[in-house]
């Protein structure tokens, strides 16, 4: 008899009792328990709700998320397409503004140090 054929005979509250102690005994076992128990399906109750993102209502999510671009409602894509769009030219013009300060203050700190040499150069 395999260690399968073990779990899948255990009645419900043996699997209740073994959650608590080992809940009690040290807890990351009671979590592994109890995760075992909610994923296994044998929480009948929550078989459905584990994963509720691979269902058809979230359809439109993943597709927003995997790339494909359409919700299916053609005012929010274009709404959506506009608001990227606007977003990525900020994100380009202050990338070019940071490039722009970092150029003016490497500038000015190789204007101080020619000032600098030039100091020295004309004090001897």
């Amino acid at each position: 008899m395999g260690t399968k054929a073990i779990t899948n005979e255990l009645p419900m509250p043996i699997w209740i009792a073994l959650t608590v102690l080992g809940f009690i005994l040290f807890w990351p076992l009671g979590l592994m328990i109890l995760a075992y128990f909610i994923w296994s399906g044998k929480m009948k109750c929550c078989t459905g709700r584990l994963a509720p993102w691979k269902s058809d209502d979230f359809k439109w999510w993943n597709n927003l998320h995997r790339g494909s671009g359409t919700t299916g409602n053609a005012a929010f894509d274009e709404y959506r397409e506009t608001t990227l769009r606007r977003l990525e030219e900020e994100r380009q013009e202050f990338a070019q503004f940071l490039e722009r300060l970092r150029r003016a203050k490497d500038q000015e700190e190789f204007d101080r140090f020619m000032s600098e040499q030039d100091a020295r150069r004309s004090s001897k």
